[in-house]
């Protein structure tokens, strides 16, 4: 069963929930820390970062045997240009 409590980073109260023995963080609460308004073009921005898609497949690589690398190349080859294509996100 997870279990939930807060960190406080820079006066910004941060979500932490566990669920066994990983923790996550709420980026939600991080993005609101830059623009309380506007978390979820913030998140979107960051899912669009080629930095942040390559961390994404190499956490994938390390954590998910069943990860296809071949199948995500599309979206690192796309990250960080300029087009229409985006992440979709999820309001919290």
């Amino acid at each position: 069963m997870a279990k939930n409590k807060t960190i406080v980073v820079e006066g910004t109260e941060i979500a932490v929930q566990q669920n066994q023995d990983v923790e996550y963080i709420s980026l939600t609460d991080i993005a609101r820390y830059k623009d309380a308004e506007n978390t979820d073009t913030i998140i979107q921005n960051w899912l669009r970062n080629r930095n942040t898609v390559e961390l994404l497949e190499f956490l994938e690589i390390m954590y998910n045997p069943n990860f296809k690398p071949l199948e995500f190349e599309g979206f690192r080859k796309q990250a960080g240009l300029n087009s229409s294509w985006y992440w979709p996100i999820l309001k919290a």
